[in-house]
């Protein structure tokens, strides 16, 4: 083991343990991660459907989490190590290109109104993933979804938050507006992260940090790993503007209704105080990120449309090839999570 590898930090939750492998390319990943930083051999990053395929985004993923909280036992200095980055490269560029092919803008529109098409898309039918949590879901199916939803829940506005120096101005204000209520307001309990992680343990399940990686298939990776994409790139503050904003617009219905589908199982405060804070909150950061935020922004580059429009297309359309997944996992009686070595590892083990 690396001589600057951490086992644990500070924080009460720790940091996760590296995964198990998926295919040739995490396969060469987590070997590579054990040793000291340094060249490694990369095997052809090869994916049918680079939008979900499992061993693309749990690389990717791995990728990303270097520059969040890291691994147990990986050494730091892999963040930065050429190599790695050089393989995020090559799965960056195999989902973006996936993305932009499936669900980007068509270009030389000099007259797009991104404020406008934003409030089109919001108005339009969601997926119908919450209104199943609303009136269907048993208390089963209602864990499995808060399992995948832990993957970005419980770093929420974290991805966001690397694009802070990248604005100027009304939309680095409106940016920092959001995120200090997403952080809490200066309340360490009231971080969205921490009601979260609330929510898991007032259901029995496992609400520490990475805890559920190795059962997260890869069409729910996808949506964490679209949001850091876009958070890491200042190539991509707009679309990363595009994306919160069409994520905060039509935020407050979905969890108002998985907050009255935990009331109809008979769950109490300790469970929805997540889902009904989103509903407040979101409710006002919808016009905030989409009149400051991205108004602002546009204010400052008009030619920025295309691409806000970009972040907002692809953010939906993945959101709803995650619904479906889930949606059609629990129509066929199948699991929706990968199965582990601990069988229900999600449960909280007391």
């Amino acid at each position: 083991m690396a001589a600057d590898a951490r086992d644990s930090e500070t924080s009460e939750h720790g940091v996760a343990a590296l995964p198990k492998p998926r295919g040739p390319v995490t396969e060469a990943l987590l070997h590579a991660l054990v040793d000291e930083p340094g060249p490694f051999p990369i095997p052809p990053v090869v994916a049918d459907d680079p939008v979900a395929d499992d061993d693309l985004h749990l690389a990717l993923y791995v990728c990303y989490e270097l520059h969040y909280r890291g691994f147990s036992g990986v050494d730091d200095r892999w963040e930065w190590q050429p190599s790695l980055l050089d393989l995020r490269g090559q799965l960056e560029r195999k989902f973006e290109t996936a993305l932009r092919d499936r669900f980007g803008v068509s270009g030389g529109r000099d007259d797009l109104d991104a404020v406008a098409a934003l409030t089109r898309i919001a108005n339009q039918p969601g997926p119908p993933l919450s209104r199943y949590l609303r009136e269907d879901a048993t208390l089963e199916e209602l864990r499995d979804y808060l399992v995948h939803r832990s993957a970005y829940q419980l770093k929420e506005a974290d991805p966001h938050a690397w694009a802070i120096p990248r604005m100027t101005g009304k939309a680095k204000a409106a940016l920092l507006e959001v995120e200090f209520d997403e952080f809490g307001s200066g309340r360490a309990e009231r971080i969205h992260a921490v009601l979260y992680r609330n929510t898991m343990d007032a259901l029995g399940l496992d609400s520490r940090y990475g805890a559920h990686l190795n059962a997260i298939p890869g069409p729910i990776l996808a949506t964490v790993n679209i949001v850091s994409m876009f958070g890491l790139h200042r190539r991509l503050r707009a679309a990363v503007a595009g994306q919160l904003a069409i994520s905060e617009m039509t935020s407050a219905l979905a969890n108002k209704n998985v907050a009255e589908g935990m009331r109809r199982l008979g769950l109490g405060d300790s469970a929805t105080d997540f889902f009904d804070e989103h509903v407040i909150a979101d409710s006002v950061h919808d016009m905030i990120a989409l009149h400051d935020l991205v108004g602002g922004l546009l204010e400052q580059d008009p030619a920025a449309s295309e691409e806000v429009l970009f972040g907002a297309t692809a953010w939906t359309g993945i959101d709803a090839m995650s619904a479906e997944y889930l949606l059609g996992c629990w129509q066929k009686g199948e699991p929706s999570l990968r199965p582990t070595d601990h069988g229900h590892g999600h449960l909280r083990a007391d």
